[in-house]
């Protein structure tokens, strides 16, 4: 049997820090602010919806009703809504920027070639953006926000054309969720086709190490909110090992209740909705070969003065393998996984995590450790797994993967291991091509 993967913290401090020593801490983490944050994209044209639709949630979750908005862009030869394609956003902090979605899925990928959202609209497609008040708030919750995008879609839409419905990252979740639950309930969502664009399928990954800093960051400036999203519902539903603060030992598949209660939600809706053809695009490889990221590596070293801090590349299993220390000639603080998959270097979509936080310390950091692995390619084609028991698969060759090894019909992935959420030719051009015969 598979020992469970679990982290470890030792705390060795008599007392407490000198008020000295807990300046130079909190000197070495920077300046406060939310970390592993997207910044929006700024450059650029963003077109003018036709129509903005403010969306409310049908129904609440834990509560919570949550709240969104649509824009509306017609087709080029469209004077209204006719052909529907409804893209739904992603993770993050706070609300959609739906301008910045706009120009960061329409930015040209190759020189002449119109961005994707002009594509769509030149093929005839209207395109729906769809985006959320709290980003970070349950999917559940912005589920049922994509529930009533879909419902205003269908009272908008003039003929009897079928929807295309999906998402970048958590967007995907979202709607597939708000799929799956519209089947449960026997509404007709009228969705022929679900697409999900670099979605976590099986779980994201943020270095452990980095989550623990965060907490520590925080804690040492007065709670600021560095460790606000890693603490969000969304982020508790959605990472494979999740840290609830920088002093946690013990096991990390479980470590929220919030996951397991979002997975055990998915499976009462289906797991998937079962009506629509379901198109996965995922920006890792499928050769099984991930970014050079060799396990245990230190990556944020800060060992001049009496002051040394220390983060590594997560290491490849092993028992209480160290991922990070701090100290001052004798550690004060260590951290240590044991059964822990080498997650920073597998393929899949990217994240610059370790190039945030160097940024954040004002740390020297090489290119290549900046950016690890964020959603594994193999939880973007949603491979047939257990989400709590799926790492021994991140390095799989997906290239010949029979059928009935993924929930999807079909799926592409990306030439090399590009940042999470990016546009490039290979994913634009397949999605494309599949959607021209939709």
């Amino acid at each position: 049997m598979a020992q469970e993967p679990r982290i470890d913290v030792e705390i060795n401090i008599e007392g407490s820090l000198t008020p000295e020593q807990v300046r130079q801490v909190a000197g070495a983490f920077g300046d406060p602010g939310v970390w592993f944050t997207t910044p929006p994209v700024r450059e650029g044209r963003a077109a003018r919806p036709d129509f903005v639709w403010e969306l409310v949630g049908d129904k609440p979750h834990l509560g919570h009703i949550a709240t969104g908005r649509a824009n509306v862009y017609l087709a080029d030869e469209h004077s209204t809504l006719t052909r529907p394609l409804i893209f739904a956003d992603g993770f993050g902090y706070g609300p959609s920027d739906l301008d910045a979605l706009w120009r960061h899925f329409n930015a040209p990928y190759e020189t002449g070639v119109p961005g994707l959202l002009d594509q769509l609209r030149g093929m005839g497609i209207d395109v729906v953006l769809l985006g959320f008040d709290q980003r970070q708030t349950y999917v559940q919750a912005n589920a049922a926000v994509a529930v009533v995008c879909v419902r205003r879609t269908l009272a908008e839409r003039q003929g009897d054309s079928p929807l295309a419905v999906g998402g970048v990252s958590v967007g995907g979740l979202v709607t597939r969720y708000a799929l799956a639950r519209m089947e449960t309930e026997r509404v007709d969502h009228q969705t022929d086709t679900y697409f999900s664009y670099d979605t976590p399928h099986l779980g994201a990954w943020i270095p452990l190490v980095l989550q623990q800093l965060a907490h520590l960051h925080e804690s040492l400036h007065d709670g600021a909110g560095q460790a606000e999203l890693i603490r969000s519902p969304a982020a508790q539903q959605l990472l494979w090992g999740w840290v609830e603060n920088a002093s946690y030992s013990g096991h990390l598949t479980t470590s929220s209740p919030l996951r397991e209660d979002f997975l055990d939600d998915l499976r009462r809706i289906g797991w998937f909705p079962r009506r629509p053809y379901k198109l996965g695009m995922a920006n890792g490889t499928g050769d099984g070969r991930g970014p050079d990221l060799p396990p245990g590596t230190p990556v944020l070293d800060l060992g001049q003065g009496p002051l040394q801090l220390v983060a590594r590349i997560q290491p490849n299993l092993g028992e209480l393998r160290n991922v990070g220390a701090i100290g001052f000639g004798e550690p004060v603080w260590t951290s240590a996984t044991s059964y822990v998959a080498p997650f920073d270097g597998a393929p899949g979509g990217t994240l610059d995590a370790f190039g945030r936080v160097a940024d954040a310390m004002g740390l020297p950091i090489q290119d290549r450790f900046r950016r690890s692995c964020f959603v594994p390619s193999v939880s973007a084609i949603a491979l047939a797994r257990d989400p709590l028991q799926w790492e021994s698969d991140l390095y799989a060759d997906l290239r010949e993967l029979p059928k009935d090894e993924t929930s999807l019909d079909a799926f592409c992935c990306d030439t090399g291991n590009h940042p999470h959420g990016g546009v490039s030719k290979a994913l634009v051009e397949w999605f494309v091509g599949r959607l021209a015969g939709w």
